[in-house]
């Protein structure tokens, strides 16, 4: 059942991206970038950039709505009886304040095994920070501080924002790059629909190697900010508290104990999470392996 909601509000996602920058464009009155004399590179760099940020500012608008929806969050009303619930979000008010924030995150939690949490939203005014049932049940106080400090840093670091500009910039890039080079083949053809057929295959080949590519540079840029923001967690938190917090998932992990999520979804771009990899997927992930967050911690100087 969670999957056919999963598919079906990516599905309404998208159909929602395409249907507003259709509009946008309409309304803009941009040019078609292949015309009879060739073409246009203005009105293609322009449509490349308007489908490159559309769909991934679109999405990180609707990112705490998607999160409620698709994983289930269940929003903690600040004035909560129960203990436990209030708990959790008077540690995130708090480390909150500790990072300057001026408009309190909401607080969520979902039900799920994974031992995890995430934060989202569209800004440093309208964020969101959730953890799952699993991480409360298996992680003590002060572990799930560190967690909770982790997650705030995103949000005060603006990694949301900064993130999905620089996806913005991968998509766009691709798109412009991907259709020059089709562009290109598909003069050496012969025959209007033939050159058509070959300009349409080598835009989707062009737009696979190319996006590819561009996610070495997004897991890259990815990993760095992970860095920083356990760098913020040991700051708000406390260093402790940030470190016993990543030994505890690595533990979890080497037992092979509740579920552990990988991180390669955008809603949960955030996530604390992620295992040793070695090779290609070492570049392609997202998060740095726990023991290299770990000795970064020891190693750091903690202001």
């Amino acid at each position: 059942m969670q999957i056919v909601k999963r598919v079906f509000f990516f599905f309404l996602v998208n159909l929602l991206v395409v249907l507003t920058i259709s509009l946008v464009v309409d309304l803009l009155g941009i040019q078609p970038y292949l015309t009879a004399q060739g073409l246009n590179y203005q009105s293609l760099a322009v449509l490349c950039l308007i489908w490159g940020f559309g769909g991934a500012l679109i999405s990180l608008s609707i990112s705490r709505i998607m999160a409620k929806w698709m994983m289930g969050v269940q929003i903690i009303d600040p004035h909560t009886v129960n203990l436990e619930q209030r708990a959790l979000v008077d540690t995130v008010y708090d480390l909150a304040r500790k990072a300057k924030l001026t408009t309190m995150p909401q607080v969520g939690f979902y039900q799920s095994d994974e031992v995890n949490a995430f934060a989202t939203g569209p800004s440093r005014h309208r964020s969101l920070v959730a953890v799952s049932t699993g991480l409360l049940q298996n992680m003590n106080e002060a572990q799930v501080r560190g967690v909770l400090g982790h997650e705030v840093a995103h949000i005060a670091n603006g990694d949301m924002v900064t993130m999905t500009l620089l996806q913005g910039v991968i998509n766009a890039f691709v798109m412009f790059f991907a259709r020059l080079a089709a562009f290109a083949i598909s003069q050496s053809v012969e025959g209007e629909q033939r050159r058509n057929m070959v300009r349409f295959i080598s835009t989707i080949v062009f737009e696979v190697l190319l996006s590819f590519l561009g996610m070495f540079v997004v897991a890259y840029f990815s990993r760095y900010r992970e860095y920083r923001a356990d760098a913020g967690g040991a700051k708000f938190a406390g260093r402790q508290n940030m470190i016993s917090a990543l030994q505890g998932l690595q533990g979890l992990q080497m037992n092979s104990g509740p579920q552990m999520v990988l991180d390669n979804t955008d809603m949960n771009a955030f996530k604390i999470s992620g295992r040793k990899k070695g090779g290609l997927l070492a570049l392609l992930s997202t998060h740095p392996a726990l023991e290299d967050r770990i000795a970064s911690l020891q190693k750091a100087q903690i202001a």
